[in-house]
């Protein structure tokens, strides 16, 4: 059973897992001690104390179930089996076991949507129409024409179906041809998945962030689509929020997380502020928080390379407002401004060429200041960047290679123009071995890793900045030891001033007798602000990201992309 308190003169429960801080671990790149080129678990024990170092508390491991690696883990072949190329059971065991000792908990990446298909259930499922297994997945008879069912498109480009030639039946996969979704329409399913769960959990693991799990309903109808209203709408209006969505995630709390002291996080593809409480409304009985994607897509307006816009601050900060607003009674929320499948967030939204230092210290600052769980991936802590691929023969993930091909038959963009779009938004970016030092390897392997290296690793790495008091790395070390001793970052009503203002977002936090007032600037120019709203001698300054802050008779002069956070005395 989960163990909590609450807090004195307010409705919030603090749960464990609410006021924590996530680090999320792609294991694959993260560190190799075997040396062949990829990460693996003993890796991650051997950076425990690193770890803990930052005064996160929670750490989120990407797919390490046994897979043939067609999306990198989450092609699941057997959900109760480590991935050989990662260790074995043992090795995850002391990792668990260790990482315990150091009060750190071990949050695994559940991919209950679909499975590989070289897993024995879809083998057995293609051998007959008849066999047991048939059920475990989604079938239907082509169109009169011999087509696929519906028109519906996959996630990562082209159909979402596929002919199995033998019997004449398209299965659904919804990502990439190689994943074919569960059909959770099916009892033995959901006790398959239930078990796998059970399983993880009775060896002590604290949670789980659940894989596109808004996805497990479908819509029975299958109907074509409109494809001209946008991939997202298609999300949110057919492939998401599914007729028997609730039924499942209650009878998956009821069955299973309940009887444990370990969270859900659910990946909330196509959930919006207005069904988002119907996931984790504390009612309802279902997930224990939910991550959205809204701020993580702030400048992506479908989904797609092709159509990501310019950064744009007042977009961002109406999605903060939104999400404020939704929770502010009820429900909770993981926030998350990078993560595995996007670009990094300091190429994204900062600055990371004049003032990557600064922009990154200011991003996870205002991140830091957001209610709800933070969620931070392995490498922001020291501010690496986007990877420049110059040849689509370097480009690893499957889905901007599916793009590509695509827009070779489309001709839509030059093959230059293609690349440069995976070079700015690919998921390869975030997934380059992290640098821990300036050796041959970045101190990621002793051999040449499983992904090209990013070649700012020589000066762009954690030994460098451990030795430097004013590096990312140290900032953010500091700032997640002050938000462990103030609940205020993650709770607290919300008042924002400035709003129309393109190139400072402000905000002032309030929890029982407690206020936070933070500053942040979006601009690689000095402003200043005319700020008469508060007085500022009635608050100390608790963090900044520059050694200095220039006040005079309350106008505040900011430098390029400082972030400032006031707390009242």
């Amino acid at each position: 059973m989960k163990n909590s308190i609450v807090l004195a003169d307010s409705f919030m429960v603090l749960e464990w897992y609410k006021k924590n801080t996530i680090y999320q671990i792609y294991p694959r790149s993260f560190k190799d001690t075997s040396g062949n080129g990829i990460g693996d678990l003993r890796g991650i024990i051997e950076k425990l104390d690193y770890l803990k170092s930052l005064h996160i508390e929670i750490i989120w491991i990407s797919p390490i179930f046994e897979s043939p690696n067609k999306d990198n883990g989450y092609d699941v072949s057997d959900y109760c089996a480590i991935m050989p190329e990662f260790g074995n059971m043992d090795d995850f065991d002391e990792l668990l076991d260790i990482a315990h000792s150091k009060g750190l908990k071990i949050v695994l990446d559940l991919v209950p949507n679909h499975t590989s298909n070289e897993h024995k259930w879809f083998k057995n499922a293609k051998t007959s129409v008849d066999n047991k297994y048939r059920d475990y997945y989604i079938w239907k008879k082509p169109k009169a024409d011999g087509g696929p069912p519906n028109n519906w498109p996959s996630f990562f480009g082209g159909p979402a179906w596929t002919l199995d030639e033998s019997s004449g039946e398209y299965y659904l996969h919804l990502f990439t041809k190689y994943q074919p979704d569960l059909n959770w329409e099916n009892p033995k399913v959901r006790e398959e998945i239930y078990k796998a769960m059970r399983f993880w959990l009775d060896k002590g693991v604290d949670g789980f962030r659940m894989d596109v799990v808004t996805l497990l309903s479908k819509d029975l109808s299958f109907k074509d689509v409109d494809l001209n209203i946008g991939f997202r709408k298609i999300i949110e209006d057919h492939y998401a929020n599914g007729p028997k969505i609730h039924d499942y995630l209650k009878e998956m709390n009821d069955q299973v997380m309940q009887h444990y002291d370990a969270f859900s996080m659910g990946e909330g593809v196509g959930i919006t502020p207005e069904n988002a409480h119907l996931y984790v409304g504390a009612d309802r009985k279902e997930l224990d928080m939910i991550y959205h994607f809204d701020i993580l897509e702030n400048n992506i307006l479908d989904g797609k390379y092709e159509e990501v816009t310019s950064f744009d601050l007042l977009q961002l900060k109406q999605v903060f407002r939104n999400w404020q607003t939704v929770f502010e009674n009820k429900g909770w929320i993981a926030n998350a401004l990078g993560n595995h499948d996007f670009a990094r967030l300091v190429s994204r939204f900062g600055n990371d060429k004049n003032y990557r230092t600064e922009s990154a210290k200011m991003l996870v600052t205002m991140m830091a200041t957001q209610n709800g769980t933070l969620n931070i991936y392995q490498g922001d802590e020291i501010g690496m960047t986007n990877i420049h691929l110059d040849d689509i023969d370097k480009v690893n993930d499957i889905q901007a290679l599916n793009f590509y091909v695509e827009n070779l038959e489309t001709k839509k963009f030059t093959s230059e123009v293609a690349l440069q779009m995976i070079n700015n938004e690919g998921r390869d970016n975030a997934r380059t071995p992290m640098q821990w030092d300036n050796s041959e390897f970045a101190g990621f392997s002793i051999i040449k890793p499983w992904l090209q290296l990013n070649p700012n690793f020589t000066d762009l790495n954690v030994l460098n900045q451990s030795q430097d008091r004013n590096s990312i790395l140290n900032y953010y070390k500091k700032l997640f030891s002050v938000k462990k001793d103030y609940d205020i970052f993650s709770y607290g009503s919300y008042e924002e001033f400035e709003k129309q203002n393109k190139y400072i977002y402000m905000y002032e936090k309030m929890l029982n007798d407690q206020k936070m007032l933070v500053i942040l600037s979006f601009s690689n120019l000095e402003i200043v602000i005319d700020y008469k709203i508060k007085k500022l001698k009635t608050y100390k300054l608790l963090l900044n990201n520059y050694n200095f802050v220039n006040i005079d008779n309350y106008k505040i002069t900011l430098k390029p992309f400082q972030s400032l956070v006031y707390m009242s005395n």
